[in-house]
């Protein structure tokens, strides 16, 4: 009788649930609903249910675009559900409501499978699946909290958090193997509890981008001779935009005219500018909010740099790579499976202004080898296409699919 349901229910479609935290533009929003927007509709009924993305700050464009991707995707057959008290920060009253949520809706939904995204929802999501018996229990942490967010404390308590849910996880999904590898040595769970598969980018998108050329940097006051370097992120302290503003002065020193871009928003930006005034270089700086064009930014710059103190996989930087632009970023988390040192960019320690503005001035003095580099990074960005991680993704929840009991009809 039950591999008969069983099989019924693969007929009648798999039903998987996906839950995060909140949805804005950052990596693991935009890795959920491509993913949520590309499995396949005869075969999946998809739901996303997602908190109310307050705690992002986002701007109005930002806004307006996180609108745009839910119309989409629920045009395209995407059931959204809004979980209100569902919130990034700790809150047990919020986080009790918002558990209670999540297991009615999964008690009513019956999905067969329960595919968590980052962190909080992360533990409330899996705890809520594990509670309700649902077959399959899938957790992509797009990253990881275990260094460069809290204290030693705080870092342990999560981590041994982490230990006991991946006991309920039938799989855990790394952006990156040396994220895998860095939950293995932590021992949160042995290397087959593991897949990895990358967080998928448009990359045609970035690669036929045409290039706004002087006629953009005019628009943002820069003169056509003035070297950019760029960097995209949310202006939060994980990503490191203090360390690049005190490696200015030294990149300046050496390279006069630089500018500086700084694309996203966050709560930090009032603190970042006040620090460019107290190094006396607010001119060299231009703070941009969340924007719509990104490839066509990206193809402005003439080196990407990405300063952060933890980082997943860094989804920027395969945009980047699509486009064409030699790279700077911290040797750290993911970011290394991406950034091959002195082949498509130069990897530095991260929060070290020094090594961060030294690497700066080596690539922004030598045009022919950001020339190269930005060629091999347009090479290696063909591996994280939209269409592989969601063929990755389907191949694994095929996989468990099969493991449990429910057949392909």
């Amino acid at each position: 009788m039950d591999t008969m349901k069983k099989r019924v229910g693969w007929q009648r479609k798999i039903k998987v649930l996906h839950l995060i935290t909140r949805l804005d533009k950052g990596g693991s929003a935009e890795n959920t609903l491509l993913t949520a927007l590309g499995l396949d509709k005869n075969r999946y009924e998809v739901l996303l249910a997602k908190g109310p993305s307050t705690e992002s700050k986002m701007g109005f464009r930002e806004r307006m675009e996180v609108d745009k991707s839910l119309q989409i995707a629920q045009s395209d057959g995407v059931g959204i559900i809004n979980i209100p008290k569902l919130m990034r920060r700790i809150d047990l009253l919020y986080d009790f409501i918002s558990f209670i949520k999540i297991l009615k809706i999964i008690r009513s939904e019956k999905p067969q499978i329960v595919h968590t995204h980052t962190s909080k929802a992360g533990l409330l999501g899996r705890l809520a699946a594990f509670v309700a018996k649902t077959p399959i229990i899938i957790h992509t942490p797009h990253g990881h909290i275990f260094y460069g967010y809290f204290g030693r404390v705080t870092s342990y308590l999560f981590v041994l958090i982490e230990k006991l849910l991946a006991k309920i996880t039938d799989k855990i999904i790394s952006l990156t193997n040396q994220e895998g590898l860095d939950h293995v040595r932590l021992n949160i769970a042995c290397p087959e509890k593991f897949i990895s598969i990358h967080s998928g980018v448009d990359i045609q998108r970035f690669i036929s981008a045409k290039p706004g050329g002087d006629g953009l940097k005019a628009s943002f006051g820069i003169m056509p001779q003035s070297l950019v370097v760029g960097t995209i992120g949310r202006l939060v302290p994980i990503k490191g935009h203090e360390y690049l503003i005190e490696a200015a002065p030294k990149i300046l020193k050496e390279v006069p005219g630089v500018k500086f871009v700084l694309v996203g928003d966050g709560n930090l930006r009032p603190k970042l500018e006040r620090l460019t005034n107290a190094l006396n270089v607010q001119d060299a700086f231009l703070f941009l909010h969340w924007r719509s064009d990104i490839p066509k930014i990206i193809r402005m710059f003439d080196l990407f740099t990405l300063p952060s103190l933890n980082e997943g996989m860094g989804k920027v930087l395969v945009e980047a790579m699509a486009a064409g632009k030699a790279i700077v970023a911290s040797n750290t988390g993911g970011i290394p499976d991406l950034v091959v040192h002195a082949h498509n960019g130069l990897l530095v320690p991260p929060g070290n202004p020094s090594r961060l503005a030294e690497a700066i001035v080596t690539l922004l003095k030598d045009s022919n080898k950001r020339q190269e580099m930005g060629e091999n990074g347009k090479l290696l960005a063909q591996r994280y296409s939209v269409e592989s991680m969601v063929n990755k993704t389907e191949t694994l929840y095929e996989e468990l699919l099969a493991k449990n009991g429910y057949l392909q009809a």
